[in-house]
């Protein structure tokens, strides 16, 4: 169960810098590239079970200390970039957390599977009419 924003503010270390790309003069002045941090292991609302969880499946998104980090540099500003931060995490953790159910496996039923041989039988009549007649005949 995904906790509300303001858990996850309270349990997430923010960082700026100035972000590269396009915006002449205010990309080197103003820091609006912000990322969001976030040490799994050490965040209260998620049972050890989702931890071990998230640990599993964002293992190539973490560092060494078992950090998260998720960066946004796409807006001039740095309050929006913050924004985006944070959905760009609840929606990581959504997928992270996701357990897909259990596939039963089932039978294909005896009606699909005479009606697939009897749909080959037809078509492989077509076909054969259309052959040249042979000559033995």
């Amino acid at each position: 169960m995904l906790p509300d924003r303001k858990e996850i503010v309270k349990s997430v270390s923010f960082r700026t810098s100035r972000s590269g790309g396009k915006g002449g003069q205010n990309v080197n002045k103003v820091s609006s590239k912000v990322e969001l941090i976030m040490h799994i292991a050490s965040v209260e609302f998620f049972s050890p079970d989702e931890k071990q969880l998230l640990a599993d499946k964002l293992a190539h998104r973490l560092d060494q200390e078992g950090n998260l980090h998720v960066i946004s540099q796409e807006d001039r500003s740095q309050l929006v970039n913050k924004e985006k931060t944070l959905d760009k995490l609840i929606a990581l953790l959504g997928t992270a957390l996701h357990v897909d159910k259990l596939r039963k496996p089932t039978r294909t039923p005896r009606s699909v599977i005479l009606k697939r041989k009897s749909d080959k039988k037809s078509i492989a009549l077509k076909k054969e009419s259309r052959r040249r007649p042979s000559l033995d005949a």
